[in-house]
């Protein structure tokens, strides 16, 4: 006998989750712990998520149990917080009372027109996640199953979206104006912009645009945020001189982009900038970080309409 059979924590069953129609639903391949990319069905916020639960008895032994439920739960794990993750939604339905399993059973849920609000993110320090759960409640070790969707949000933000112009200056030595096209745009979208320079009287060596991407996690005084440049290219190699003018063209698509997420549950953040880096001779660097908002759309993702 093992020891686990002997201190009463063998389970002998297994729990399969399956979702309705899965093979003809779009999945999504993302990239999880250590690089490894694990494919997810994908479910859009007010859909209904239903689906099927096989109970596999091992040994074709009869199984005593206290009941056997299914959740939907919507959750944010913190990576530095050691507690519980915190769940921001969670469904119930009970799928058996107490009592024996025979034989092999099959049971069905279905939580209708559920409210996803949050899309799913995998960050550095921070993860949220929508999933079934399913426990079947023993006496002494509970058998529980757990499989994840993937959902993403397609808000589009207000109207509103003026173009972006600063300025970089050093007194009377370096007056620089850079304009981009918009402050707001989608995750297929093209930054168009221009930099012009007023005064030059430093010896210019370079210029760099990178997007930066920063998540901020907690809450004061515990925050932590962590930043890190998800694209950098040099837009110019060479002294500039007074008057000319850079332009600027980048294509968001090929870059691993999320929308921004402003205060997601009062737990986190993820915040995108333009950062601008301008080198002279003596590798100076001189900088300007402007944010940026991304947002999805549904047609980019193949679905026909972006009405919410």
């Amino acid at each position: 006998m093992s020891m686990a059979s002997l201190f009463g924590l063998y389970i002998p069953v297994d729990i399969e989750i399956s979702f309705s129609n899965e093979e003809k639903r779009k999945h999504l391949e993302i990239k999880a712990e250590k690089d490894k990319m694990v494919k997810y069905p994908v479910f859009l916020d007010g859909e209904t998520v239903n689906g099927k639960v096989n109970i596999i008895l091992k040994d074709g032994r009869k199984l005593e149990h206290n009941g056997i439920k299914v959740e939907f739960v919507g959750c944010i794990e913190l990576f530095q917080d050691t507690g519980k993750p915190h769940e921001f939604l969670a469904l119930s339905q009970e799928l058996a009372a107490p009592g024996e399993l025979r034989q092999n059973s099959a049971f069905e849920f279905e939580f209708k027109n559920v409210e996803k609000q949050y899309e799913c993110y995998n960050g550095i320090n921070v993860k949220l996640r929508y999933f079934v759960r399913v426990t079947l409640a023993r006496r002494m070790a509970d058998a529980i199953r757990e499989k994840d969707i993937w959902v993403n949000s397609y808000r589009i933000p207000e109207v509103v979206n003026n173009s972006i112009k600063m300025e970089v200056g050093i007194e009377d030595c370096l007056h620089i104006e850079f304009e981009y096209n918009k402050s707001k745009y989608h995750l297929k979208d093209v930054i168009v912009g221009k930099i012009y320079f007023l005064l030059v009287r430093i010896k210019i060596k370079t210029m760099e645009l990178s997007i930066i991407r920063r998540e901020t996690t907690g809450s004061a005084p515990n925050l932590c945020n962590e930043t890190e440049t998800v694209t950098k290219f040099e837009i110019m190699d060479g002294a500039p001189v007074r008057g000319e003018t850079i332009p600027i063209r980048l294509f968001l698509g090929g870059f691993e982009l999320t929308p921004t997420f402003r205060d997601v549950n009062k737990r986190y953040s993820t915040r995108y900038y333009l950062n601008l880096v301008l080198i002279d001779e003596e590798n100076r660097r001189y900088f300007k970080q402007q944010e940026i908002t991304l947002f999805r759309r549904k047609v980019d993702d193949g679905y026909s309409s972006d009405k919410q």
